[in-house]
Parts: structure tokens; sequence; C-alpha cells
């Protein structure tokens, strides 16, 4: 009988499996931040700033962490972030990562720029909490293509990324040669032959059907013209895009409207006035600015802002259960885990994110305990003790 934990008992575990199996270019790809990595470490060293504040012989045998978002019961107060590179990590890693968030009960979220086209994920994954998330591109008309073809496919919510005006300054990216479309590079041939689990579970079995790995939702007329580019540089993005653009889409989109990159108040409320029904206050893991601040440092002033309007995610370094019991105690509906369940996906593919999932459900029912909380609805700033400079939404 197989070992459920396959052998990690924490994400940092996963981390170092994924590590071991996957090229250097695209573990560095999944795993490193921009330019001196400032701000990669502080969205780390937020979390360790918020200390839990227990309560003690509360009754919390009944506990449970199912929470409701958008008229939908889930089992976790988590879900799984756009992340496009799953499919570099694992064959076809997207539909893996969305099998295990369905069989635990949790949404997935498909990046525009996923090598497994949304059409194959929504079959493959029957009746599973959907959503997608768009960038938009110079030419707007065929970023509303996508968008209709989300809404065909049958995908819950849309999730529209604002905050990639720019490529983030990922230096590694061209010192390791890794590009999409995937080629072969003098740099980045050896990488793959020192990694034969990865050369022949992924990249052969994507030569054998599909071709090399692309960008599988963009209009086969783009995907046959983007020639080979450091990975984080080869998606197409506008440096124009503005609240119109917004407004455009909410019109367009008969389901839940989502806006991700939130790191302002103002901008919360603006999102809020174009008719979000959710935003994600969210520094993109800190790949884009490297001296933003954390997004749980902002957190607190965007739930005063505007939680009574939208429903608030997070995302952005959580690696532990108890960084979503501090980021919910804030105020958030929900938390996003992105890296995470990458390398989960990449030490073991749908075995490798259920194993994540059950992680942070391990430790997140734990904190629960120790803390005295019964429910997700309980938690509240009454359980925190914070830096002298940051308030809570209630103060």
């Amino acid at each position: 009988m197989s070992d459920p934990t396959l052998g990690a008992y924490n994400i940092f575990d996963l981390r170092e499996m994924a590590q071991k199996r996957v090229p250097k270019g695209v573990f560095e790809f999944v795993d490193r931040g921009t330019e001196d990595e400032v701000g990669l470490r502080n969205n780390r060293e937020a979390f360790e700033r918020i200390k839990l504040k227990p309560r003690t012989l509360v009754d919390v045998s009944t506990r449970n962490q199912e929470i409701e978002l958008f008229g939908h019961k889930h089992k976790m107060p988590i879900g799984i972030a756009p992340t496009g590179t799953a499919g570099l990590m694992w064959y076809q890693g997207e539909i893996a990562l969305a099998k295990a968030a369905a069989a635990a009960g949790i949404p997935f979220t498909l990046a525009t720029g996923s090598q497994t086209a949304m059409e194959k994920v929504a079959e493959a994954v029957p009746g599973a909490r959907l959503w997608f998330q768009l960038y938009m591109w110079p030419d707007r008309s065929l970023s509303h293509q996508l968008v209709e073809r989300a809404k065909n496919a049958g995908f819950e919510a849309l999730v529209v990324t604002v905050d990639g005006a720019a490529a983030g300054n990922r230096e590694y990216n061209m010192r390791n040669g890794f590009t999409m479309p995937f080629q072969y590079t003098r740099r980045n041939i050896w990488d793959v032959l020192k990694h034969p689990r990865w050369m022949f579970g992924v990249l052969a079995r994507y030569i054998l059907t599909t071709g090399m790995p692309r960008y599988e939702n963009y209009p086969s007329t783009i995907k046959t013209k983007i020639t080979g580019l450091p990975m984080g540089r080869a998606s197409l993005r506008t440096d124009s895009l503005n609240w119109d653009d917004l407004r455009q889409l909410r019109k367009m989109w008969p389901h839940k409207f989502i806006v991700k990159g939130i790191m302002h108040p103002q901008d919360a409320i603006l999102a809020a006035d174009c008719g979000a029904d959710a935003i994600v206050v969210s520094n993109h893991g800190s790949r884009n600015l490297d001296v933003t601040m954390a997004p749980v440092e902002v957190l607190p002033e965007i739930v005063e802002a505007v939680g009574k309007r939208v429903s608030i995610i997070v995302d952005s370094g959580f690696r532990r259960g108890s960084d979503v019991v501090k980021a919910l105690a804030l105020g958030a509906n929900m938390v996003y885990v992105g890296r995470s369940t990458l390398y989960g996906t990449g030490a073991g593919g749908e075995a490798g994110a259920a194993r994540a999932i059950s992680i942070f459900r391990e430790e997140i029912d734990r904190v629960m305990a120790l803390i005295g909380c019964r429910s997700i609805a309980d938690l509240g700033p009454q359980y925190l003790v914070l830096p002298k400079n940051v308030k809570t939404p209630q103060s």
C-alpha cells in the first residue's frame, strides 16, 4: 500500500522533492522572486511578525474549516491560485492540480499561460469548481475571445490579473536558458539530461503528443508566431490596462468576477465600483516588483475599505496552516495558495498536489484546536498580536 504522505510532512519537504525532480530552470521559475528577492523574504517575514493569542478550555471537538464563498460551500478556506507552469512541473499538471482540488472540495484556477487548454481541463475534471485567470493582451479582441471560451467551457469565475503591466526582472531565467515555448538551448540541455524522470515523464510525453510545451490557451495564430523567450517574458501582456477594461469585462462575464493584484485600499474601492465580486490582495508572490509590501501587511486596510462590499482573497508567501489562520483572522474570506501546490505537483503529480492540500488541512485544523477556535467564522483579530504599526480592520 502506497504512503499517502509521500514522505512529506510539510510544504518544505515537497519543495525539496520537487527541486530534485525537475530541472533547475523550471524549479527556479516557480520558486524564486525577482531582482534581489527582498519582497520574497518579506512575504514570509511578515507572517513571522504576527503572533497568535490562544484561548484554552474551549471545547473544540466539533471544529471544522468549511467556508461559504459565492454561494458555495468549500471544505477548506483555501483555493488553488493560477500558476502558469503546473504543466511543466508534471505532464498536464493543470489536470493533476484540478483533480486534487476537486477531491478536496476547493476551487482551482487555471492560468492563461497554462500548458493544457482550458477545454481539456474542464472535460477531465467534471463537477469541479473551476475559475479562469485572464491576462489582458494588447489586442483586446483576442482576450475577449478567451473570455468567451472560458464561459463556454463552464468556468464559474473570471480572475483578471491587473499587476502585470511589465514583466518582472527575473534574471535567473535568462541565466538558466529556459524559454517558453520550450526550446533546447546550450544552457539548458545538460540541465534536462540531469533530470531523466522529468525528461521522460514530462518533456518526452509532450513531444510525443502535442509537441514542445507552449501556451495552449493562446489562439493558434499567436502560438505559431511566438518564438522562445525567457520564461516570464514570453507571455503577452499590455501596459495600457485600465479601469474601463474592467468595466467592459464585467459586462461580458455573467458569473463571478474577481480582480487579482490589488495592494492599495483605493484600488480595492475602484475594483468594487467596477462590479467586482471579489478581489485578490496579492503582490504576485513578489515575482514582479521586488520592493512592495507583503499582502498580509496591507490586508487590514483593504478589509476596512471594502470588506463589506466584496469578498477578499489573499495570496503570496503562504506555506503553513498558521499563515492561513492569521490571514483569515485579519479579515480575508479565503487564501490562495500557488507555489505550495506546485511543489506538490512537481514532487508527485496529483498525489503530490493532494498531499500539499492535506498538509494545509492538517495544520489549519491543529492551529484552530490550539487557539481554541471552533470555526473559520469565529476567527478574528482577538486571536492575534500584531506589530505596533499594523491596525486591525475593527480599530
